[in-house]
């Protein structure tokens, strides 16, 4: 008898390690696959914020946030390599920074290392643009440095049949979730969020894309995919935002940033 008292605590012992371990376990996946919580740890900016359009909400004032785009006038950014904006190809469209002709790509003219950005795009049907994060300027054009979360029209362009090149990822190296983004002509919600190595690409309210640049499944990407051949590619610890000129009437507006700690 005491033989089986003995037996069946052991049994209950071994037992309680392994919920516990169930447990643990089950705590861990739930972080790292947590689509709701931002790397700052609010949940509540991942949701986009109510309010007009190029506007910010006390609640944003009080996080920090400013507007880098007024809606009205194109101050603030600046052509890729130059010192004003294009003359043609970007205009102030209903409240919206637009591509109207072939411009160039454009940058906020302030350098960014740990921050935020929210912003809102909406894309042409088999609409094509990117936007781009701690690009050097030294590398040109900007993609041979900063990189690039995809902006596109899924449904109707080529690049939307492969998650390494579809709305929301991290162009070419990190897939992003089907489902996520709008249908073309909609408004999309994008959030992009870079402290130290870590980065987070949001869409619609929902984490789709997590990485650590420079870590070692970072560099064996990059090593595998055309940016192998671009030395300044990823480089950038601090860098100028970029919105890609790829050819189609694409809008963007909230455009708002906080830097981050």
């Amino acid at each position: 008898m005491r033989r089986h008292l003995l037996a069946s605590a052991a049994l209950l012992v071994v037992g309680a390690a392994g919920c516990g371990r169930l447990r643990a376990d089950a705590a861990d996946s739930m972080a790292v696959n947590d689509t709701t919580r931002t790397l700052t740890g609010d949940a509540s900016l991942a949701v986009p914020l109510p309010g007009a359009p190029n506007t910010l909400t006390d609640a944003e004032r009080a996080q920090g946030w400013r507007l880098l785009f007024d809606g009205k006038t194109t101050q603030g950014w600046r052509g890729y390599g130059r010192p004003a904006m294009p003359d043609s190809g970007w205009s102030v469209v209903d409240g919206a920074l637009t591509v109207t002709g072939r411009g160039g790509d454009i940058v906020a003219t302030e350098s960014f290392r740990d921050f935020e950005l929210a912003l809102e795009w909406k894309v042409p049907p088999g609409g094509n643009s990117g936007v781009f994060y701690h690009a050097l300027e030294s590398a040109d054009p900007i993609y041979f440095s900063a990189p690039e979360m995809q902006v596109l029209d899924d449904a109707a362009h080529p690049d939307g049949r492969n998650p390494l090149t579809s709305a929301g990822s991290a162009f070419g190296l990190y897939p992003a979730p089907r489902g996520v983004v709008k249908p073309a002509g909609e408004w999309n919600a994008a959030r992009l969020i870079v402290r130290g190595n870590a980065v987070e690409h949001w869409l619609n309210g929902r984490k789709v894309v997590s990485y650590e640049v420079w870590s070692d499944d970072w560099k064996a990407k990059v090593a595998a995919s055309k940016f192998a051949a671009w030395k300044a590619y990823g480089t950038g610890k601090e860098g100028l935002i970029g919105l890609q000129d790829h050819g189609d009437r694409v809008q963007f507006r909230s455009i708002k940033v906080r830097v981050l700690p």
